[in-house]
C-alpha cells in the first residue's frame, strides 16, 4: 500500500504532537513530585512549638481524706528543650487551688542539657503533699490548675483537674 507524502507528513506531526505532549506531561510529574517531597520534609521542630504545652493524664485519687497528698500525671512537649531548671530555688511549675486561689510554686528538673534546642515529651508526676478543708465542712470539693514555665520565660496553656473531693 503505497500512501502519500501528506499523509506521511501527518503522520509524523501526530507521533510528534504526541511524544512533545508525554515529554510535558512527564516534567510536570516530575516536578509535582518533587515539590510534594520538598513540602512534606518539615524538621520536628517546625511542628512543635517552642511554647511548652501540657495535658493532665491522671489523677490519683477523685476522692480523698483530708491530709492526703495528690498525685497529678501530666504530659509535656517542648519544641526546643528548654523545659525544666537545675537550680533548686527556681519554680517553673506552678499549681494552684481555686477555692482560695493559692498557687504552689514547684520545680521540674531540667530534662534537657543546655542549648540542646531538641524536642523533649514525656510524663510527670506532680505531687500535692497535703490537702485540707478550708470551709469547716466534712467534705469539700476542689479543682486545680497549671501550668509551666521553660527557661526562655515561654508560658505553657494552663490545664484544669476534674473535681476532687476531700473527705475529714
Amino acid at each position: 500500500m503505497k500512501r502519500s507524502a501528506s499523509t506521511k507528513y501527518e503522520l509524523i506531526r501526530i507521533y510528534e504532537s504526541t511524544f512533545s505532549s508525554l515529554r510535558w506531561d512527564c516534567f510536570f510529574s516530575t516536578l509535582l513530585i518533587f515539590l510534594l517531597i520538598i513540602s512534606s520534609c518539615k524538621k520536628d521542630s517546625d511542628i512543635y512549638s517552642t511554647t511548652p504545652a501540657i495535658n493532665i493524664l491522671s489523677v490519683s485519687s477523685t476522692s480523698i481524706a483530708e491530709g492526703d497528698p495528690i498525685t497529678f500525671k501530666i504530659s509535656y512537649t517542648d519544641g526546643d528543650g528548654d523545659l525544666g531548671e537545675n537550680d533548686p530555688d527556681a519554680t517553673n511549675l506552678f499549681l494552684t487551688d481555686n477555692r482560695l486561689n493559692v498557687t504552689y510554686n514547684m520545680r521540674i528538673r531540667q530534662l534537657a542539657p543546655d542549648n540542646s534546642d531538641i524536642i523533649i515529651k514525656g510524663n510527670l508526676d506532680v505531687v500535692l503533699n497535703s490537702t485540707a478543708i478550708t470551709n469547716g465542712s466534712t467534705s469539700q470539693d476542689v479543682v486545680y490548675s497549671m501550668y509551666v514555665v521553660d527557661r526562655a520565660g515561654h508560658q505553657s496553656n494552663t490545664v484544669t483537674s476534674s473535681t476532687i473531693t476531700i473527705h475529714k
